[in-house]
């Protein structure tokens, strides 16, 4: 795991993000232990409240779970709420906005279609069309 201090997200937000990605990943594999609250803070130098934070967030997206003192695990069915969850902030933060400047352009559906299933790109400094793969 690893978090930038530098970055606009807060930590705990980071954190539970990089707790997705190795869920993803299969670092964290479905009902496996995932590290302690103590391990996390200890490991990253940060404050367990700040780990607390991060971790209820998953708790109640029910990515995770917490065996009362046995530990934080990965529910079932983890993997498939992160991918539906990823999916949907890709339409949102990426297809919306895309089709939103094609619609602007006002290139149709099919010239979109092509577009993705081509090679073909455009040129931005001359406006032109290269087939060359990019």
């Amino acid at each position: 795991m690893q978090l930038d201090a530098e970055n606009e997200k807060p930590i705990f937000i980071q954190l539970a993000e990089s707790i997705e990605d190795n869920i993803l990943k299969g670092i964290y594999p479905e009902e496996t232990q995932i590290p302690s609250t103590t391990e996390v803070a200890v490991t990253l130098k940060i404050n367990p409240a700040t780990v607390n934070r991060g971790v209820n967030l998953l708790v109640d997206d029910g990515i995770i779970y917490k065996k009362r003192g046995v530990g934080m695990f990965v529910c079932q069915g983890a993997h498939e709420k992160i991918m539906a969850k990823h999916k949907q902030a890709f339409y949102q933060n990426f297809l919306l906005p895309i089709l939103e400047e094609a619609k602007n352009l006002g290139l149709s559906r099919e010239e979109i279609s092509q577009m993705l299933n081509s090679s073909t790109k455009i040129e931005p400094a001359e406006g032109r069309i290269s087939n060359e793969p990019h």
